[in-house]
């Protein structure tokens, strides 16, 4: 299968391609996404989740969804539900190729008595922090543990013993028996199996012993018949022990393929922080749509398209970078622009009276629902007498260049029509503004042949009759620094915490075509940005809106200077 024309290459794609022309794999491209189920999956899993199941599609061939379940001290069913949900969020679909490294443990195990027979494994009585003395440094070659030769009788007794429970927790491993002075540490006899008396979401407790990532994964990806094992960088130094594992085993052997993985600026995405976050109190949940989680980023109002969109621009590299994170916000704009309703909501209210305007009298005016989509209509918008504006909208005391309303000054209102601020109602005991007293110019409403007359500014506003009280939450960067982990030793990375990360506003108004608006509905409110109407807090007697993204678009100016460039 070619790859589109419109579609830009990359190396694995490449490397795929050459593959199918040589007739590998008996032409067959099959990936898998695994995830372990210890967390919520973030923007940096999205990347993986794209290409594995994207090549997979762009190809004719499958991608299974497999769980590296082998960590049951760390593992639970919410998360595996959520990845779940994720994926099928972001477009992809497994069929019913749903499967859990539990699934084959047993295959497992056997495998381990085989490398025993083979004299490649052996039972090992060292604790942990002995493992690690052993091992030796970057420098300096590991030694052999003194339980290294034993015989292979008494390795598949010792191993057989340890599965029915006999040994505590950390008293014996299994190890690889490979090269203590290999160049590579992850070569230097590694753990393929620890004891650990803990019930599995899965299996229970019929074990009490669990295979190490760096034997269960390449053994998953034999047993299922994939051809490419793709993962991030980090696993590079692995491919060298993941291929030692299938050979000596001599099965099914796929080919491991790195690419780097996705960082992104003012952004953490480990999920052990992440987890720090949540426990720590800094966030309300895994789906605090600060969080950078799939669930966090689809609670703000992401769309799974614009995700898409910029895995797909970001590309697929060799070597670890840092992508601004303004891209990510491009291409959502870029989404939302097409496809958001435009609705008007004042935030900070300030009361208008259009003092000429007939106090009963209500107009239906004609509001378009999205100029980039004229087959999305139009809407009807009440005006009324007495209107909400936005408080930065108006200055007693304009500075140069303001050029919205002030005494004295015309502005028009969006769909309606020009007024002018005749007089301003202060607090008297603060002095704070609190009304403004308008008129209105009748021969200038919107759409008439009369309303071609000229002001310098256009301002958004609701009916204050009509409005209906909404809560809206303004999100902005978790993390001030753009890399929140380059923190001086002795500081801890969570001073980089965001203070005015959030702000809640109570009494917003928005305009009555908002008073079904269903969960996760997403809306431009005019001239102030993107918002979603939350999934968790929102209700039919609360309607509490979440800020997606500001209208500012920094990337699109940096985009189009390198177009120039």
């Amino acid at each position: 299968m070619s790859t589109a024309e419109t579609t830009p290459t990359h190396f694995i794609r490449n490397i795929i391609s050459e593959d199918l022309a040589v007739g590998k794999n008996n032409r067959r491209v099959h990936t898998r996404f695994p995830p372990e189920p210890n967390g919520y999956l973030h923007i940096g899993h999205a990347k993986s989740i794209c290409l594995n199941f994207g090549l997979a599609a762009e190809f004719g061939g499958l991608c299974n969804l497999r769980f590296d379940d082998t960590n049951p001290s760390k593992e639970d069913v919410e998360y595996v539900e959520s990845i779940k949900s994720d994926v099928r969020w972001l477009g992809f679909d497994w069929g019913d190729r749903e499967y859990y490294a539990s699934d084959y443990f047993e295959q497992l195990y056997q495998y381990a008595v085989q490398l025993i027979k083979a004299s490649k494994a052996y039972v090992c009585d060292l604790s942990a922090d002995q493992i690690r003395e052993y091992r030796g440094t970057l420098t300096e070659p590991g030694k052999d543990s003194p339980y290294r030769t034993r015989s292979v009788a008494e390795n598949v007794d010792l191993f057989q013993r340890m599965r029915v429970g006999e040994f505590p927790d950390g008293t014996r491993t299994l190890r690889a028996k490979i090269d203590m002075a290999s160049p590579n540490l992850n070569m230097r006899d590694p753990v393929m199996y620890r004891i650990l008396h803990a019930a599995h979401h899965r299996t229970g407790d019929r074990w009490c012993i669990y295979p190490t990532y760096d034997f269960a994964h390449g053994q998953s990806d034999s047993i299922e018949g994939i051809t490419h094992s793709i993962c991030t960088l980090e696993f590079e130094d692995h491919r060298p022990l993941y291929d030692w594992f299938l050979e000596q085993l001599n099965i099914h052997h796929p080919q491991q393929i790195e690419f780097a993985r996705l960082n992104l600026t003012h952004t953490v995405l480990s999920k052990r922080k992440l987890l720090q976050l949540v426990q720590q109190g800094h966030v309300t949940g895994w789906d605090d749509p600060r969080m950078p989680t799939l669930a966090g980023f689809r609670r703000r109002g992401y769309t799974p398209e614009s995700i898409r969109s910029f895995c797909e621009r970001i590309g697929v590299a060799k070597r670890n970078s840092i992508v601004d994170i303004a891209m990510l916000e491009h291409c959502l704009r870029e989404d939302l622009n097409r496809r958001a309703p435009r609705v008007m909501a004042v935030l900070r209210p300030l009361r208008i009276v259009i003092t000429n305007y007939p106090e009963e009298q209500v107009e239906e005016l004609d509001a378009v629902n999205n100029p980039e989509d004229p087959g999305m209509g139009t809407r009807k918008v009440p005006f009324s007498r007495v209107l909400y504006i936005e408080q930065e909208d108006f200055r007693e005391e304009p500075p140069k260049g303001f050029f919205r309303l002030s005494p004295g000054r015309e502005v028009r209102l969006r769909y309606a029509y020009i007024i002018k601020c005749v007089d301003v109602v202060e607090d008297p005991k603060t002095g704070a503004v609190t009304e403004l007293r308008c008129t209105y110019d009748p021969d200038t409403k919107s759409g008439s042949a009369q309303s071609n007359r000229k002001v310098k500014a256009i301002l958004h506003w609701v009916s204050a009759a009509h409005a209906i009280e909404a809560e809206v939450r303004l999100y902005d960067h978790l993390f001030t620094a753009e890399n929140p982990d380059d923190v001086e030793e002795g500081v801890d990375w969570t001073s980089n915490i965001n203070p005015k990360s959030l702000e809640t506003l109570t009494s917003c108004r928005v305009e009555p075509f908002l008073a079904n608006a269903s969960s996760r509905s997403r809306y431009q409110f005019e001239r102030l940005g993107y918002f979603c109407v939350d999934s968790v807090d929102s209700s039919d007697r609360r309607l509490v809106f979440n800020r997606t993204v500001t209208l500012r678009d920094p990337w699109a100016k940096i985009e189009k200077a390198q177009k120039k460039g």
